[in-house]
């Protein structure tokens, strides 16, 4: 039995595929929601979901939410005289759903697909997975929450081709997904989010008005009324469902506070927040290529779009009413449980190619030019961009910078800034050159990416032939390192650059022959065009490179007609 697992920031879920549906597992207290919150009481007993949250209001310090936030750093959340990771306590967590789930049963639970925002990079994939080891689990795979609501939602099963948007908002993350299903194939077009805005920030908006319109400084309460405080808020944020206003109730010492406020008044004050939205959407869709025209569904995910004022800005923005047919906070469990059925081969599912992209850009560091002629170090060269569709490989030249320099250091970097710095290391790759004048000696990068999130990073010298390589992993696969190489291998046609592979090398020639041929005018218009293809081949963007490729060969076919 393989389960499917949402681990999510406020709330986690846990389900399974009946042979039909999929069927969510309710915890020991009967509840399909379980608090993603660990408390540890004075014995040193562990408490995880509802118990949990109920110890957070007498003693906050003991307790720890809101982690998923911190999965992949350092950061330690201190619970009395105990200290604990953000993967430790998702573990926490995950081990409380694989016992509701025995119980369930009755039998040992042992295989599980784990959902992650489709933002997370590399290094909060790799501990999410290991949460899921730690809490007895083998990790069959990682999913992304906007595919597994995708697979939900049945957009696998639509005969006609379907271009779709998911719009994630849970608690603490904020992802949207561009996703186009054709044939049996589910292509992610691409990606964006932002692991810092979530439906908690939509209550802390509300505790805000609260305190400004009670004249209440923020700083004068203790930890507990902050607890207390913020309880009291996501009831009332929650009773907007109901209706135009909510009530906001908080006991502060011998006083007793009742503070309305209008739902208008609350969407006036989100309106930061619902700027801070739209950047991802119009990212995604700017990295698509995409307008909001061509989207033939918007899908709704997480608990925080059930706000009434969430579903009326995105209809607006897409000019259309999303889809909510499926309860939003179950969706991306019953997705990875359908995934998981999958995995398993079930019969009763129909088996989708599932297509992905780079979340973040990859690249490495390199010198640059200033203007006034001093060179600059720890610049960001991107090798391959975000949301570009794996599997992919993409070559660069890059030399010494000093003289009688004797190596060169490649660092494979994770990012988005244009800072090296700034951006998450992976890996390095060190190569011996023979001592010369700067920029005499270089070397051929060559990073190629593949659809089990493996990088292989490849460094070859080009005047001795010395080649260096190192292979990134990224932990959710169950691949050998022969299997590896042999996967790799077979992604070598990738690895030559456009201008080698035989496609355009013809053309190339025939462009070149014609030259030779041609005069005046006929001359000038073919270098134009072989000059346009050539420049698109550098940008080693294969769609592209295919669009100009059939322009270029169409150009001298009639240049041939025309003689």
């Amino acid at each position: 039995m393989t389960v499917g697992i949402d681990l999510g920031t406020t709330n986690s879920l846990i389900a399974y595929f009946d042979g039909e549906k999929p069927v969510i597992i309710p915890n020991r207290l009967g509840e399909k929601l379980t608090p993603s919150v660990v408390a540890v009481d004075e014995d040193g007993t562990v408490y995880v979901g509802q118990t949990a949250k109920e110890i957070k209001l007498k003693n906050p310090l003991m307790t720890a939410e809101v982690f998923k936030r911190s999965m992949g750093t350092s950061k330690e959340f201190v619970l009395g005289d105990r200290k604990f990771t953000a993967e430790e306590l998702s573990s926490l967590v995950l081990r409380s759903l694989k016992d509701d789930a025995e119980a369930y049963f009755h039998e040992p639970v042992t295989e599980a697909v784990i959902s992650v925002p489709a933002y997370f990079n590399d290094k909060q994939r790799k501990t999410t997975k290991k949460a899921g080891e730690l809490a007895g689990f083998k990790v069959e795979r990682i999913i992304s929450e906007p595919t597994a609501a995708a697979i939900a939602y049945g957009i696998n099963d639509r005969e006609a081709d379907t271009r779709f948007l998911v719009f994630d908002l849970g608690g603490g993350t904020f992802d949207v997904s561009l996703l186009e299903h054709y044939k049996n194939i589910m292509e992610v077009r691409a990606v964006a989010g932002d692991n810092f805005l979530g439906g908690e920030d939509f209550t802390e908006v509300l505790e805000q008005i609260f305190l400004r319109k009670n004249d209440i400084d923020e700083d004068s309460l203790d930890i507990r009324d902050r607890a207390r405080l913020r309880k009291q808020a996501e009831i009332a944020k929650l009773a907007y469902e109901e209706g135009k206003k909510t009530i906001l109730r908080f006991r502060l010492g011998d006083k007793e506070y009742e503070q309305e406020i209008s739902l208008d008044e609350y969407e006036k004050a989100c309106q930061i927040l619902l700027a801070k939205i739209k950047k991802p959407i119009e990212r995604t869709l700017k990295d698509a290529d995409i307008k909001l025209a061509d989207i033939d569904e918007v899908v709704l995910v997480g608990g925080a779009t059930r706000l009434s004022i969430l579903r009326r800005f995105v209809s607006r923005l897409f000019g259309r009413l999303p889809n909510t047919s499926i309860n939003p906070d179950e969706v991306v469990a019953c997705g990875a449980a359908i995934q998981a059925a999958m995995k398993e081969r079930q019969e009763s599912v129909k088996e989708v190619i599932l297509t992905d992209v780079c979340p973040f850009t990859l690249g490495t560091s390199v010198s640059v030019m200033r203007r006034d002629g001093i060179r600059d170090n720890g610049h960001y060269l991107p090798m391959i961009e975000r949301n570009t569709v794996i599997p992919v490989s993409h070559t660069e030249k890059l030399y010494t910078t000093d003289d009688n320099q004797t190596r060169i250091r490649v660092d494979v970097l994770q990012g988005e800034s244009r800072m090296a710095k700034n951006n998450v290391l992976l890996g390095e790759v060190c190569v011996p050159v023979p001592a010369g004048p700067a920029g005499t000696e270089g070397v051929e990068v060559i990073y190629t990416y593949d659809v089990n999130s493996i990088l292989e990073v490849v460094v070859k010298v080009l005047s001795t032939g010395v080649t260096e390589r190192v292979v990134i992993k990224n932990e959710d696969t169950d691949l050998s390192d022969e299997e590896i190489d042999e996967r790799l291998k077979a992604l070598d046609e990738l690895k030559l650059h456009p201008r080698e592979k035989e496609e355009n090398k013809l053309l190339l020639l025939r462009g070149n022959r014609m030259y030779e041929e041609k005069t005046g005018d006929a001359r000038r218009a073919i270098e134009q065009a072989m000059n346009a293809f050539e420049e698109v081949l550098d940008r080693q963007k294969s769609e592209e490179i295919a669009r100009e490729r059939k322009m270029f060969k169409e150009f001298l076919d009639s240049m041939e007609d025309i003689e």
